[in-house]
């Protein structure tokens, strides 16, 4: 099993919720149509790890604002991305069937460190830089479902385990990247930092 460190322990994420589609303008971006429900979708355990590799030159970024649930309520935040192969996503959903071969491929959820959360939900911004451009951004406001919201739908038919994280999708700034692209994803809650995590892209 996948781990990650939280609080001096490690610990293994059954599974990984992603919320899909949960900013208009990243919506528009990929010509997406906005979703009457929340779109979920999972990535398993083995999807995790603390290492950015290049994929393929179809492989996009998606950098996220990501919760540890612990006891069904958000114990911890840190940031995340999540990968996608556009290509085989983008056939999949043209013939109406499941993303797990885009989504949930070995590697594709790369996630940073995890710290306490201890700030208001409505003060979180997210950032990610990649070679000192900024690339995403996002605040609570854009969100169109919040995180609250997110728990209690994924509660209505899926129980969580301790340690399972939850992605809360992606801002507009989505694309492909290389080796050797550096990346560093903030969350903040108004101007303070809460957490950074840097990737440097492998091949």
């Amino acid at each position: 099993m996948k781990t990650l460190l939280f609080n001096d322990t490690l610990i293994a994420p059954s599974k990984i919720v992603c919320i899909g589609r949960n900013y208009v303008e990243h919506i528009h971006e990929l010509n997406n149509e906005i979703p009457s429900s929340m779109v979920v979708f999972n990535k398993p355990n083995s999807a995790i790890t603390d290492t950015l590799r290049f994929i393929s030159t179809d492989t996009r970024f998606e950098g996220e604002i990501c919760f540890l649930i612990i006891e069904d309520k958000i114990a911890g935040i840190g940031f995340g991305l999540d990968l996608t192969k556009a290509d085989i996503q983008n056939h999949l959903k043209a013939k109406g069937l499941p993303w797990e071969r885009a989504k949930g491929f070995d590697g594709s959820c790369v996630l940073g460190d995890f710290v306490p959360f201890d700030a208001p939900l409505e003060s979180l911004r997210m950032t990610l830089h990649i070679n000192g451009v900024l690339t995403q951004e996002a605040t609570y406001e854009l969100m169109i479902y919040k995180p609250l919201e997110m728990i209690e739908e994924i509660k209505s038919f899926m129980s969580f385990e301790d340690g399972d994280i939850i992605m809360s999708g992606t801002p507009k700034g989505v694309n492909t990247y290389k080796t050797g692209d550096e990346f560093i994803g903030r969350i903040y809650s108004d101007e303070r930092l809460l957490v950074e995590s840097q990737w440097s892209v492998l091949g």
